[in-house]
């Protein structure tokens, strides 16, 4: 990848190790974990590494001001970037959706969807389009 092409990409260096992170944690222990292992297991790659993280953050849902409800991220990374983990053979429109509204209620420009299949890890980044 060239430096023009870097500019372009949000969080390039951050972005890069969290997926590193979740290759590590795969190639270590495989397939046909529960979610919340392989979030146990990336808490250890973060806090290896001295990534700031929060996990199972909050993040309230406002109407006109008043609390509605709350959303619970996977992750909240160095307070800019949302990482959701699924365990699933694919992630659909569903999946999707869920992470744009996490992005919109929290306003920031990026989140990563990393899903632990039998294939291997597999990612997509999600930029806010709002």
């Amino acid at each position: 990848m060239n430096e023009k092409e870097n500019e372009k990409i949000i969080y390039p260096e951050l972005s890069y190790k969290i997926i590193g992170f979740a290759f590590n944690v795969y190639n270590e222990v495989g397939f046909g974990l529960q979610e919340k292992y392989y979030q146990r297991m990336l808490m250890i790659e973060f806090e290896k590494k001295n990534i700031c993280y929060k996990k199972e953050y909050f993040v309230e849902l406002k109407y006109q001001d008043k609390i509605i409800g709350n959303y619970k991220l996977d992750f909240l990374v160095d307070n800019k970037i949302i990482v959701e983990l699924k365990v699933k053979p694919k992630i659909g429109y569903t999946h999707v959706k869920q992470v744009l509204a996490y992005l919109k209620a929290t306003n920031l420009k990026l989140a990563i969807i990393i899903y632990f299949t039998k294939e291997g890890v597999k990612y997509r980044r999600i930029l806010n389009t709002y």
